[in-house]
């Protein structure tokens, strides 16, 4: 017997693949093996029995003017154990196919989502840092570029992570997982803020430099609700929750605003503006005015808060001292 139909019958009742599908699977890799293999005659089909298993690969037999009068067995000698290999290929696939149809089931409408996890082990050698995530009856990889650099996991260890995407390839599903990705800060809020979730306030950009700093800016749909203390919350407890999410990740919450001086100025928030010039509007680039004490804190360590505050508003921002701005110079004397 060259194929146990006994195992594409299991295969049938538990995947719920219609075995007359599986079986023209396996004749249609079989005819492509014997093709390939020297001396194949063209025109050759397959033939799988459906009680017995076996495979017979019959040939054209054709008289000497090429006209076919009849079929004979061309099954070669080993094509028992082809047969067996590659019913086993089939399966296999067909086993993927059902993991990667239940897994795009579970996770249809998620990406983008948070989904929470325990880490299980690395997933690579040596001294990688990606990690496999156990998703319930998945599972996740958090590749170490997705990670925070800060953060170290363990096995065992609760996580949450945002779904970037979900591919299907030749190997089956694989959930992508990120913890550095700006959504999922956003997707934390979302969580946390009430008002964002039901579309009251909007988170509407978002930078961040992963396990350091983020700025978000909000805006507020409805005139009775703050925008900023909405995100804070009572006593702050809704911006210290994603902090503490985010293992102590610095976060500034600034309101957003049409008028891009107002928006630049408030984004170089903790630090103060005395202005903001707008200086070319078509290379989108501005000057802020700042109090001499307060220079460094707008500038931030190693320039993190001008850059972040740049890439929050989508302008380049250049800081002044007062004391070195004509103008100010004149309205502080």
């Amino acid at each position: 017997m060259d194929i146990s139909m006994n195992e594409l019958k299991i295969v049938e009742s538990e995947l719920g693949v219609d075995l007359d599908i599986l079986l023209g699977a396996i004749e249609e890799a079989l005819l492509h093996a014997y093709n390939r293999a020297p001396g194949a005659i063209r025109g050759a089909r397959i033939e799988l029995n459906r009680s017995t298993g076996v495979v017979t690969v019959w040939a054209p037999e054709e008289d000497e003017e090429g006209n076919v009068i009849g079929e004979f067995d061309d099954t070669p000698n080993d094509f028992g154990r082809i047969a067996t290999s590659t019913a086993r290929s089939i399966i296999a696939q067909r086993l993927r196919d059902a993991e990667s149809a239940r897994i795009l089931g579970d996770f249809k409408g998620k990406q983008g989502k948070i989904v929470a996890g325990t880490v299980d082990t690395t997933a690579g050698p040596g001294e990688s840092r990606d990690l496999f995530v156990e998703l319930g009856d998945n599972r996740g990889l958090l590749r170490a570029e997705e990670q925070v650099p800060t953060e170290r996991f363990k096995h065992g260890d609760l996580i949450r992570a945002l779904i970037l995407d979900i591919n299907v390839g030749p190997r089956g599903a694989s959930i992508r997982l990120s913890r550095s990705h700006p959504d999922f800060v956003r997707e934390l809020f979302a969580t946390e803020v009430p008002e964002i979730e039901s579309g009251v306030v909007e988170i509407v950009a978002l930078a961040r430099e992963a396990g350091h700093r983020s700025k978000v800016a909000v805006w507020s749909n409805d005139p009775t609700v703050a925008a900023k203390g909405a995100c804070i919350g009572p006593n702050g407890q809704r911006v210290r929750a994603v902090t503490q999410e985010l293992q102590g990740e610095k976060i500034d919450i600034v309101d957003y605003d049409d008028d891009i001086a107002l928006f630049i100025a408030a984004a170089l928030s903790p630090a103060s503006a005395i202005r903001v010039d707008v200086l070319n509007r078509d290379t989108r680039q501005a000057r802020a005015i700042v109090p001499d004490d307060q220079a460094s804190l707008a500038i931030g360590k190693e320039a993190q808060n001008v850059r972040l505050a740049a890439k929050l508003t989508g302008w380049s921002i250049d800081i002044r001292k007062a004391s070195e701005d004509k103008r100010s110079a004149q309205e502080l004397s």
